[in-house]
């Protein structure tokens, strides 16, 4: 797989792979303490997330993602879990379907994320986890590496930027917002449906 997200996670830089663990070791004090029986990963990617949560993945687990080479490589790195090729804004599942929904590193590539916020919150029964990019600070980290001169160090393919205070605003529409936390370069908010 050789897309740019699965490139990510196979860094050698060794502060990048920092910034990643660190990510991830956040992601798990916040998905652990709950109690769940049930996960949707919208927006899985190559899995990468499913693969750091390992042991701390429920019996019934799901995932998509839009492109097809994503979820075909997901499929065959997770063979005991469901993964389906699925817009986030129009999922599969029924209402209150899962107690436990991740989207990670995905509302920054959607044009109008509104929908696919609307969508998550509607399969969601119980905690919602999102993730973005911590805007300037992602861009800053970019232009230091010497990524995306041109654009400033705004990645190619994320066409929405959020800070801590714009990401809460947008996730209240939907949401019961219970905590934004940073993981420079990122965001992590833990949310509730309003149902």
């Amino acid at each position: 797989m050789e897309s740019s997200n699965y490139k990510k996670f196979q860094t050698q830089n060794p502060v990048i792979r920092g910034l990643i663990d660190r990510f991830f070791d956040r992601l798990m004090e916040a998905v652990e303490p709950l109690e769940v029986s049930s996960l949707l990963d919208a927006g899985c990617g190559e899995g990468e997330s499913l693969a750091r949560l390992g042991s701390a993945l429920p019996a019934t687990t799901a995932a998509v993602d839009l492109s097809p080479k994503a979820v075909e490589f997901t499929r065959v790195r997770f063979p005991e879990i469901e993964v389906s090729c699925h817009s986030i804004d129009e999922l599969p599942f029924g209402d209150d379907s899962f107690d436990l929904v991740l989207c990670l590193e995905v509302l920054e590539h959607i044009s109008n994320p509104a929908p696919a916020a609307a969508e998550l919150a509607r399969v969601a029964r119980g905690q919602v986890i999102v993730s973005v990019p911590h805007e300037p600070w992602f861009r800053v980290g970019s232009l230091l590496r010497g990524k995306y001169l041109r654009t400033l160090g705004n990645h190619p393919e994320h066409v929405n930027h959020w800070n801590r205070g714009s990401l809460r605003k947008f996730l209240e529409r939907h949401f019961e917002v219970v905590s934004v936390r940073g993981s420079f370069p990122w965001l992590i908010a833990a949310c509730r449906p309003r149902h």
